[in-house]
């Protein structure tokens, strides 16, 4: 179980928001300092999440990003081993995912426009093949769209069957309701959803503490082979070092 940590962008500062909401954010600052504190915390993959660009529909804070992949570049480049990136918000075409690629991104995260326009999830899954992650954010089994704003009448697990066959490499799985709260992960929601198809699922929203931890890795043979990391782990109810050795012990 890889517990990935998250990196949220607005206006080029990491934050924090509760439940999608950009009226409801806390600044954490420079998010390369960021992203160096979790290298140092033993991070083995990093989440980032441009917030502006899942509204404007196109990216936002590319320089932010480039910082973060300079500074994973200088970390690898001193004999440590490779951390790969995933980043989503506003991807809606082809020549974004190449740039983000060329420039360094592992994974790309594909959310509303896989809802929208799944011959563009097709097109992507074909020209980056093991590139692209689906985003499914939902509530109540029903996936929402356009950071979170609009909820459609789309089955979660109906769209996970769907993309069987287009190779997506994995689905982070959001439940929107508990997002930023604090208030545990869906394991049930999130297994269901790992048993309606075989793409690989990460779990993601409500992470809390050590409990909920041990509650994923316990079904983790389910097709759960990772989780998000927010606020838990910026608020202090994580200690995120010490919960990744937990996950080690528990999946080994």
């Amino acid at each position: 179980m890889i517990l990935i940590p998250a990196i949220d962008l607005k206006d080029g500062q990491a934050v924090r928001l509760k439940q999608g909401d950009m009226d409801q954010s806390t600044v954490f600052g420079d998010p390369v300092e960021m992203a160096q504190r979790w290298i140092d915390a033993g991070a083995r993959r990093l989440h980032l999440v441009d917030l502006n660009g899942a509204f404007a529909g196109k990216p936002q804070n590319l320089a932010a990003v480039k910082g973060i992949l300079k500074a994973i570049q200088a970390h690898t480049d001193a004999g440590n081993d490779p951390i790969p990136v995933q980043l989503g918000g506003g991807i809606r075409d082809l020549d974004t995912i190449e740039r983000y690629i060329d420039a360094g991104l592992e994974y790309v995260i594909i959310g509303t426009a896989a809802i929208k326009s799944p011959g563009f999830l097709q097109d992507a899954c074909t020209a980056f093949g093991g590139r692209i992650i689906v985003g499914l954010d939902a509530k109540d089994g029903k996936v929402a769209t356009d950071g979170w704003s609009k909820l459609t009448g789309h089955d979660v697990a109906d769209l996970a069957k769907k993309y069987e066959d287009y190779g997506v490499n994995s689905i982070i799985y959001t439940d929107i309701g508990r997002d930023g709260m604090l208030s545990g992960i869906n394991i049930e929601a999130t297994v269901k959803l790992a048993n309606a198809s075989s793409i690989p699922v990460i779990a993601s929203g409500g992470l809390s503490n050590m409990q909920d931890i041990e509650k994923l890795c316990a079904v983790e043979h389910e097709g759960i082979e990772g989780v998000i990391c927010g606020r838990a782990i910026y608020s202090g109810d994580l200690d995120f070092a010490a919960a990744q050795v937990r996950a080690d012990e528990l999946g080994a």
